[in-house]
C-alpha cells in the first residue's frame, strides 16, 4: 500500500520557466506526492541555461540527482526516458489522472493539440485527455500566434486547463522568487492541494 498523498506526472519541456517546474516539484514533495518526472532534451538545456542544473540524460542518474536535491523519500520521484513506453504514464490502466507540463514549449503544445506520441511526454498528456483525467499546460511564450491561441482553443474545448505563465502583482511580489510562488501556488490550487506560499487577494501579506 502507498504511503504517497497520491500521484501525478509532471513534463519539463524546453520553454523558458524551469524555476517554475524545480518549485513545483518541491511543493509537491513537501505535500507527499508521488512525482512521475519526464523531462526533454531541451528542458535539460534550459535548467542548465535558467538554473545550473544539469540533469543526467540517463533517467536513473537523473532520478538519483532529484531525489537528492529535493532531499525527497524513496519512489518519490522517478524521471522516464522520452522512449521508454512501458511506464506507467503511458498506460490508461496505470497512468496517474493528473498531468502537468510546466513549462510547456509552444511545440509540446500543438502536439499534445493534434494528438500526436511521437516522444513520451505527447503520449503521457494523450493518456489523461482520453482518459478524461486533470491536464493541465503552462505554456510560457510572447507574443502568441494564431497558431498557438487555435491550439489552446482545442485544447480547453477538451477540458484541458491552459495556465499561461503570467504571474500577478496584487501581492506586491519583493523578489522573484514571489512571481515564481505565485504560479506555482495557482498550480496547487488546481490540484486541490492546500498551500499558503500565495496571499489570497484581499488578505494583506
Amino acid at each position: 500500500m502507498s504511503n504517497f498523498t497520491g500521484k501525478i506526472t509532471l513534463a519539463i519541456t524546453g520553454a523558458s520557466g524551469s524555476p517554475y517546474a524545480l518549485r513545483l516539484i518541491e511543493c509537491l514533495v513537501a505535500s507527499n506526492y508521488q512525482i512521475y518526472l519526464l523531462v526533454s532534451s531541451a528542458a535539460r538545456v534550459v535548467l542548465d541555461t535558467e538554473v545550473s542544473l544539469k540533469l543526467p540524460a540517463a533517467p536513473d542518474a537523473a532520478t538519483s540527482l532529484l531525489t537528492s536535491h529535493f532531499d525527497a523519500k524513496a519512489e518519490q520521484i522517478t524521471v522516464f526516458g522520452k522512449e521508454q513506453w512501458f511506464s506507467p504514464v503511458a498506460s490508461g490502466s496505470a497512468a496517474p489522472k493528473t498531468m502537468i507540463v510546466c513549462p510547456c514549449s509552444t511545440g509540446t503544445l500543438a502536439a499534445i493539440s493534434q494528438g500526436m506520441s511521437d516522444n513520451l511526454i505527447e503520449r503521457a498528456a494523450d493518456v489523461v485527455i482520453k482518459e478524461r483525467g486533470q491536464l493541465i499546460l503552462v505554456p510560457r511564450e510572447t507574443p502568441f500566434s494564431t497558431i498557438h491561441l487555435q491550439n489552446m482553443l482545442t485544447l480547453s474545448q477538451m477540458g484541458v486547463t491552459i495556465m499561461p505563465a503570467a504571474p500577478g502583482f496584487y501581492h506586491n511580489p519583493q523578489s522573484i522568487n514571489d512571481l515564481v510562488d505565485f504560479m506555482v501556488g495557482r498550480l496547487l490550487d488546481h490540484l486541490n492541494i492546500p498551500q499558503t506560499i500565495m496571499p489570497r487577494w484581499g488578505y494583506q501579506k
